[in-house]
């Protein structure tokens, strides 16, 4: 194969006249970032809750956390990206739908809202399992001291959930994080949308996505080792 390498061509003027197409890459890498950060923290929030509701004695909480559980989960991300971002102006009501498509970054909040909502079927999950294999004393003891069924999910049994987790919940933080190049298909212009502009700009293929891969590992590998230091200091004494 005849190709012409040129590691000097993120020091290039990039054709959109906003810099280098370092510059480029590093803007979608912030894109990247961000959008992670803000679905994570609907995907946290969301599927702790639902998780919580599928360990309640209550069988409507139950019912419905296992209904968007199984409804988000079981559907590939890609068509709820484009469910998100074609299907839902036009089946709400025509001014909602209006407001929507003029929305100022529209392909960032849906891919934020779209990753949000899948991430937490499965963050869901985590919780649940992290509730369920507390022992069945620690709940219990929470009732004996007179708390409230709240209280006791509060003080007693997320907290200790959390602490199991933390590893698997790291795993799906890395996943959403990937996640986000699905966003691409809707314009929004994070690292892989980049990447591919590079490419399609300089011809340069080989360079953009061995830059981009380089700018994935480190900041997933910054991300595990922040996590290894929260498990460290949040672990129950003795347990290690």
């Amino acid at each position: 194969m005849n190709y012409n390498w040129n590691w000097g061509i993120f020091f290039e003027a990039s054709p959109e006249g906003t810099g280098t197409y370092a510059d480029m890459l590093l803007s979608g890498l912030a894109w990247t970032i961000v959008t992670a950060l803000c679905s994570w923290i609907i995907a946290f929030l969301l599927g702790s809750l639902v998780g919580v509701m599928r360990t309640l004695p209550n069988r409507a909480a139950n019912a419905v956390g296992t209904a968007y559980v199984e409804l988000f989960r079981n559907i590939p991300l890609l068509v709820q990206m484009f469910l998100w971002y074609f299907v839902l102006p036009e089946v709400l009501p025509e001014q909602w739908g209006s407001w929507l498509k003029q929305l100022p970054n529209a392909p960032f909040y849906t891919a934020v809202l779209c990753l949000g909502f899948f991430t937490a079927s499965r963050v869901a999950e985590q919780v649940r399992a992290g509730i369920q294999s507390l022992p069945r004393g620690q709940k219990m003891a929470g009732t004996a001291l007179g708390l409230t069924v709240g209280q006791t999910y509060r003080y007693v049994l997320l907290p200790n959930a959390y602490r199991i987790i933390l590893p698997p919940l790291t795993s799906e933080f890395l996943n959403n994080l990937k996640n986000t190049s699905v966003a691409l298909t809707i314009g929004l212009l994070e690292l892989t949308a980049r990447a591919r502009a590079m490419q399609e700009f300089s011809f340069q293929v080989f360079e953009a996505f061995t830059a981009a891969t380089i700018l994935y590992v480190l900041i997933n590998v910054g991300v595990i080792f922040i996590s290894s230091w929260i498990e460290r200091r949040v672990a129950v004494p003795g347990s290690r």
